[in-house]
Order: C-alpha cells, then sequence, then structure tokens
C-alpha cells in the first residue's frame, strides 16, 4: 500500500494546499489553522468518546490517531505539524509521525494542548475545530467562506484519496464475504458482527459508522444496530450495511441475501441488483443526480410491477408516491472523508444550496457529477409496517396486492449499495472492483 500511496501524495498535497490559497483569499485571512480535535467526555464521567480526527486535519495528512495536535498553514510556507506526544502512563501516547508524507512538513513535538496552541500563528487566521469544548488560547471562528470553499474542492477527490478509497473497498468486501459466510453458517447478528470486524481487522470505532446487521424483518429498519445475541428461529433474509476505513476515507457497502429454499425473495434481489448496477453505469459527467435518483423511483416501481406487487404504470406509482413506501430514502450521497460528504447540496465554492426535488425530502446530493466525484447508488426496496399501512389508507392501495406484499413482510426489505466514481468517461465502481478481487 505504501508503495502506491507514495508517489501519489505529493501532488494531493500541493492540490491540498492550491485549495487552502484559495480558501483563504476568498476569506480575507493570512492563515489556516486546523484542529485534530480532541475526543469529547462523557457526561459526569471521567471516560471518553473514541477519538475521531477532524476531516479537515484527515485531508492533509493520514493521521488519524492525533488528538490535540494542529496544522498550520500560511500560503507559500511549507505546511507545519504541531504534533501532541504526552507524557503519559495511563494511556497509549501516539507514535511520533512517520511514513511517506513527513518530509513535507515541518513537524514540533510537544507535550500539552498549551504547548501546541503557542506554535500557532497570531494575526489573521482561519481556524477550523470544533466550538465546543472550547481550546484554550485558541479560538475556533470556522469562517464560512474558507469552510464553503474547502467543501466544494473536497468534492473532486485526487488520485491519492482514490486509492485510499479503493482500499477502504477491499478491506470492506473482504469483511461483507466473511459476514455473508457467518449468515449462510447460521450465526446471531451479534455473531455476523463480530466476523465482520474480525475480517475488517477493526473495532467498531474504527468503522467510518455504526453496521447495519440486520434478519429477517429487521431489514425494514433502514438504521438497525441493535445486534440481536440469538439467532432466529429461521433465517430467511440477511441485510448488512457496513464499511471500512482507510487513512481517515471510507468505503460504505451494502448487501442483501436471501437464505437457501426462499427462491420468491431471491428473485426480488436479484432484479434489485441489476437495476443497481443500471443506475451505477448511470454515473458519468453531465448526469444530474437527483434526476438519476427520480429515474431509479421508475425502475424500482417497474421492478414491484413485474414482481406483482402493484398494479399500476411505472409512472402512476412514482407520481401518486407509491414507490415512496417502498423505496423511502435517497439514492445515495457523497462518499470521501466523511460517510454522507460535504458539499451535496452545493451551488458553488461560495455556497448556496440547490434544493430537492419536490417530493423526495430524504435525497442527500443535488448536484450534477462531475469527474473526480464519488457517490453510494443505493437502490432499494422494503416492505416497512408503517409506511404499508399508510399506502393502505390511500386510493392507490386497490392498485397494490398486499397478499404479495404480506408474505414478503418477513423478509424485511433489500438494499444493494456500491461506490462509484465518477471520470471522464465510464465510472469506476469502486465496491463492485473490490468484491471481484475478493
Amino acid at each position: 500500500m505504501h508503495d502506491r500511496l507514495a508517489p501519489l501524495y505529493p501532488q494531493h498535497l500541493a492540490t491540498v494546499r492550491e485549495r487552502a490559497d484559495r480558501a483563504l483569499a476568498l476569506g480575507g485571512f493570512d492563515h489556516l489553522l486546523v484542529a485534530a480535535g480532541t475526543p469529547p467526555g462523557r457526561f459526569l464521567d471521567d471516560q471518553d468518546y473514541p477519538f475521531a480526527a477532524s476531516p479537515h486535519f484527515r485531508h492533509w495528512l493520514p493521521l488519524a490517531d492525533a488528538p490535540g495536535s494542529w496544522i498550520a498553514y500560511t500560503p507559500g510556507a511549507k505546511p507545519k505539524l504541531v504534533f501532541v506526544q504526552p507524557r503519559d502512563y495511563w494511556h497509549v501516547v501516539p507514535e511520533a509521525p512517520r511514513g511517506y508524507w513527513v518530509e513535507h512538513f515541518d513537524i514540533v513535538v510537544v507535550r500539552s494542548a498549551a504547548e501546541a496552541a503557542a506554535q500557532l500563528p497570531g494575526g489573521r487566521r482561519a481556524v477550523i475545530a470544533p466550538a465546543c469544548p472550547p481550546i484554550d488560547g485558541v479560538e475556533a471562528n470556522n469562517p464560512r467562506a474558507v469552510l464553503d470553499c474547502l467543501h466544494w474542492h473536497r468534492s473532486y477527490k485526487t488520485p491519492y484519496e482514490l486509492e485510499l478509497m479503493r482500499e477502504a473497498n477491499r478491506i470492506g468486501a473482504r469483511a461483507h464475504r466473511a459476514a455473508e459466510a457467518a449468515f449462510r453458517a447460521g450465526e446471531s447478528e451479534f455473531g455476523i458482527h463480530l466476523a465482520y470486524l474480525a475480517a475488517a481487522r477493526q473495532v467498531d470505532a474504527e468503522l467510518p459508522y455504526a453496521s447495519i446487521v440486520g434478519l429477517n424483518e429487521h431489514g425494514a429498519v433502514l438504521h438497525y444496530t441493535h445486534f440481536d445475541r440469538a439467532p432466529p428461529a429461521e433465517h430467511r433474509a440477511f441485510l448488512i450495511d457496513a464499511g471500512a476505513s482507510c487513512a481517515g476515507y471510507a468505503s460504505d457497502i451494502t448487501r442483501t441475501y436471501a437464505a437457501a429454499g426462499h427462491a420468491g425473495f431471491q428473485a426480488l434481489v436479484d432484479s434489485v441488483d441489476a437495476a443497481q448496477r443500471g443506475f451505477a453505469a448511470k454515473v458519468r459527467a453531465g448526469q444530474s443526480y437527483p434526476e438519476l435518483h427520480v429515474h431509479a423511483h421508475h425502475v424500482l416501481a417497474g421492478v414491484l410491477r413485474e414482481h406483482g406487487f402493484i398494479r399500476m404504470s411505472a409512472e402512476s406509482a412514482v407520481e401518486s408516491g407509491v414507490t415512496a413506501a417502498f423505496f423511502p430514502h435517497g439514492l445515495g450521497h457523497p462518499i470521501g472523508l466523511q460517510v454522507h460528504d460535504v458539499a451535496g447540496f452545493q451551488q458553488s465554492e461560495r455556497g448556496g444550496s440547490i434544493p430537492r426535488p419536490a417530493g423526495h425530502p430524504y435525497l442527500r446530493m443535488t448536484r450534477t457529477l462531475e469527474p473526480g466525484m464519488v457517490v453510494t447508488i443505493e437502490p432499494g426496496l422494503y416492505f416497512i409496517d408503517m409506511l404499508l399501512e399508510e399506502l393502505r389508507a390511500k386510493p392507490q392501495a386497490a392498485d397494490v396486492d398486499w397478499a404479495k406484499v404480506d408474505a414478503f413482510r418477513g423478509y424485511g426489505g433489500i438494499r444493494i449499495e456500491d461506490d462509484v466514481a465518477c471520470t471522464d468517461g465510464a465510472p469506476e465502481n469502486l465496491t463492485r472492483d473490490a468484491f471481484a478481487a475478493a
């Protein structure tokens, strides 16, 4: 991995510096200070929550374990890393920085947060840091003009970032294979989760988000993170939405499986999978993401009709909101340093917001795709009791085969999700490539 990243990093850092120069100029600042952050403390306790370095900090360098540290950048000067390495025998002290990136920074090692603050330049400075808890000696201002510019340009991944995201997908695909095997072996949700962690070689706090591991009807809970300790009496279906991290970059992968002997549900999974591949193939420069989302509703309406759940036309199902009862979330979102990455609605580097299309309140991206963007494509079909009961009360209920719907409630739902990069030509499906390699 080091051999692949080392030649890509200098250009990545040059790009990050150019973007910082532009953001500082727009905001009228002389210096950019980026805090790694510190772990928040638990209320009325002497323990902290797991530490996660700020995405702005991780954008500059692959250093995830550096609480209290800072990056200080002045245009035209070499960036400076103020690295906090406390004197501490209660906890593991972060190792001194090393690797392919260290030569590109002036590195100062200090022992405390106060010493770190003393190393930072004064004057007109944009301080990107959490406002709470306050950091003594450095007041966060998080200027909107600077953040808007940095967030906008973060939408376009460098070759270095894409390589880290490929590796995050390789780790995730390997762990998904282990989770499927655990499901086939009859494990509980908790047991499947443990198999996933072992294969990813990452603990929960290192994953980019809390894994969703749902058996049977639990697949109908979009963010199901309960983890039953005992296996169900019968394994019918399995939905897993779980990712992995690589130097702070995320993968976000979902797969759905039918147990042996459940051919009807398997056929529905196959149809959603085929539809998802078609949507992923449309991740091309110039494609409106909201239009792709609406297109997905029409295709999934066709799937519902093909499998006998509805009798109306696809157009009627979308226009009347019937598809929203079965597919109630957005087609996907930007991904990178954050799972739901920034600037999904942004109009330009100066901010602004592009509204969602009417009737689609949960879509997480409204931009037009451009080379360098990475998005998830995650269509789904679910049998959610609350939404189905609302549908049953509408006139369109007459065009729904409720006996067929009821027969599928015990499977929960289906979601298939890949991370897909937009290029100058055909899209690069980071997730499918990783599964093929696994």
